[in-house]
């Protein structure tokens, strides 16, 4: 009688080897959300953008002579009240976009992020669209509080607006898009710096001490310079035009953006964190 040989039994499912998990964009988003906002200073910043925001608006709205609401347009004078706390929330914003990513290489954990993310640019992208999304509601939503509130106040005044007004939506989105376009810059110079001293030193002499020096300089191309730079640009979206459309100016915002975001993401593939 002979024997039969059988061969191995084949390996169960359970020992196969799984496939290699990876963390799509789309995970990288919620851990980039969950970053920012359980993160102390980014509630801080944007809260104080909000007040500032209302609390501007509100002086503005009542240190005006009753000349000058006689003589300007309803709407001109709510939308300039209200839009005018951008100037001081852009360095706000600046702080927070450099802090949003220094933060992590100074606590080490831009390591963990990248070892999740080895590609490493996902990381980059994602914090720049969940930051500037976030910061594009927050300056909207304190936009529209600070023209209801000035509405409240001027009506008290005897001058009545709304918001149903067309003249008024451009230039409204316009304050919130600027503060999220600023902060932006920002956000890539602190990319670019990875260190956060260096980082809001970069974005606060980008944003004011180069305007204020070019302002001592006579010279027609300096003035044409100054022209192009992130701030006097801005305030095309949220005041009326003087240089540029609006349309011009939100592309010479996003050529700001590339010109610091592209060196930054160079570097970081080529840099360790």
């Amino acid at each position: 009688m002979t024997a039969t040989v059988t061969g191995p039994a084949v390996a169960r499912l359970s020992h196969q080897p799984l496939p290699e998990a990876r963390l799509g964009f789309g995970g990288v988003l919620r851990s980039e959300w969950i970053k920012l906002t359980t993160v102390r200073s980014t509630v801080w910043a944007y809260a104080i953008i909000f007040l500032l925001q209302l609390g501007m608006g509100a002086v503005i709205v009542l240190s005006q002579p009753e000349e000058y609401l006689e003589a300007s347009a309803p709407a001109d004078v709510a939308v300039f009240s209200a839009s005018l706390g951008v100037m001081l929330n852009q360095l706000v914003i600046s702080v927070l976009g450099v802090l949003v990513i220094t933060g992590e290489y100074g606590t080490g954990q831009i390591r963990s992020s990248l070892t999740a993310v080895p590609r490493r640019l996902p990381v980059l992208w994602g914090k720049a669209i969940v930051f500037g999304v976030t910061s594009f509601v927050v300056g909207i939503v304190s936009v529209l509080a600070s023209f209801g509130l000035n509405a409240v106040l001027l009506q008290s005044r005897g001058v009545s607006v709304t918001l149903f007004d067309a003249e008024v939506w451009p230039y409204l989105v316009g304050a919130a898009g600027y503060l999220a376009l600023v902060g932006l810059i920002a956000f890539f110079l602190g990319a670019l710096i990875r260190h956060t001293a260096g980082g809001v030193a970069a974005a606060m002499g980008l944003i004011l001490v180069v305007p204020s020096v070019l302002g001592f300089i006579s010279a027609e191309w300096v003035t044409v310079l100054g022209q192009w730079l992130p701030m006097s640009v801005g305030q095309n979206l949220f005041f009326p035009a003087t240089v540029f459309q609006p349309w011009q100016a939100i592309l010479v915002m996003l050529g700001w953006i590339a010109v610091v975001a592209v060196p930054a993401a160079i570097l970081l593939k080529r840099r360790d964190a």
